[in-house]
């Protein structure tokens, strides 16, 4: 197969925010080799960020269904085949994945998987022992997979997506003023150990919105987030609540328009970066030396408890681990300080 018919099958199945960060690498891989071909494998409801890249093919892993167990990943392996693949860089190595690439390497394919360095992330996360340091990104673990492969990829230079072009009747039903600054918050995250809680972030909110020269959009899903969102928005006329309003299209391109987004260490961060949007992250049991900080982040964009109070600090790679008297560790970061920096940025 000549290099001019190379054609890599890249999977990433979950979670949302670890897909969004392969944007951007591919991307770049795509726009600095460009006789490449490319397929992503991903779950069918991360289709959709991948839209905005040109020459991307996406296959949808249904694994509740018909890809589910060891003769769905078989079959999807022999759906895969048609696509006339010659190598693989497993971004996401996992038990499911590991099974698929078996099959493919049985069909002759060249198979390269990501280092998640997971004895380094152990240790910077262990009570006894506990080695703190900056550990290699997600994006670069992503960029070494490509480059075994045989492709270089400049990580200080990555190709980050184009704002997109914004409805008139979405700018209409949310009064998007280019005059004004925009500024989503994403104040959820899948463990409570992300979350920042919720009588300060309201806290912040109030604060934010009294300047009239704002527009605050507010991400979440679900009943519950949806209808605090919906409280926290009701009292002011420059807060929207964007929970179960657009499709998740309409909202990476409202996040796209956006001067920045105010996240938990979560998904919607990932989701801004892309698109090269200033991103300010509130950590909790997680840190950002475990390598999951949004694309072109500095630590001046990253809010932290205090260490001093809480030493064992980072407890946990996902923030699903509870650690006895670390519950209230993001109580230690006031809400002035996360006003503070994101007025300063916004509208100094």
């Amino acid at each position: 197969m000549s290099s001019h018919s190379k054609h890599i099958l890249t999977i990433r199945l979950s979670a949302m925010g670890d897909v969004a960060m392969t944007v951007p690498v591919i991307n770049t891989l795509l726009k600095t080799h460009k006789d490449l071909k490319l397929t992503v494998l991903t779950k069918p409801q991360f289709k959709v960020l991948f839209d905005f890249i040109p020459r991307v093919n996406v296959v949808c892993a249904e694994v509740k269904t018909k890809h589910k167990g060891l003769n769905g990943l078989y079959r999807l392996s022999r759906e895969l085949k048609s696509l006339n693949l010659s190598e693989v860089a497993d971004l996401h190595d996992v038990l499911r994945s590991k099974i698929l690439d078996l099959f493919l390497f049985f069909q002759g394919l060249k198979i390269k998987k990501i280092n998640k360095g997971r004895a380094e992330k152990k240790a910077l996360v262990r009570p006894k022992r506990k080695i703190y340091k900056p550990l290699k990104t997600s994006v670069e673990r992503y960029a070494d997979v490509y480059k075994k492969l045989g492709y270089n990829i400049d990580i200080n230079h990555l190709k980050l997506l184009k704002q997109q072009d914004l409805d008139a009747s979405i700018r209409e039903d949310l009064n998007f003023n280019p005059s004004k600054k925009q500024l989503g918050i994403a104040p959820f995250a899948a463990h409570n150990g992300k979350v920042y809680p919720s009588d300060l972030m309201e806290e912040v909110i109030k604060n934010l919105a009294q300047n009239t020269s704002l527009n605050i959009y507010l991400f979440g899903g679900g009943k519950l987030e949806t209808s605090r969102l919906q409280q926290w928005a009701k009292p002011y006329n420059n807060v929207y609540s964007i929970a179960g309003r657009y499709n998740f299209k309409t909202e990476l391109c409202l996040i796209s328009n956006l001067d920045a987004m105010l996240s938990m260490d979560s998904g919607n961060a990932h989701l801004a970066a892309m698109f090269g949007v200033k991103v300010f992250t509130i950590w909790g049991q997680t840190h950002p030396y475990a390598g999951f900080a949004p694309i072109g982040q500095t630590q001046n964009e990253q809010i932290l408890p205090d260490r001093t109070q809480f030493p064992l600090l980072p407890t946990s790679i996902y923030g699903n681990k509870k650690i006895e008297g670390y519950q209230n560790v993001m109580r230690s970061i006031e809400p002035q300080e996360v006003i503070t920096k994101v007025s300063k940025y916004l509208l100094s």
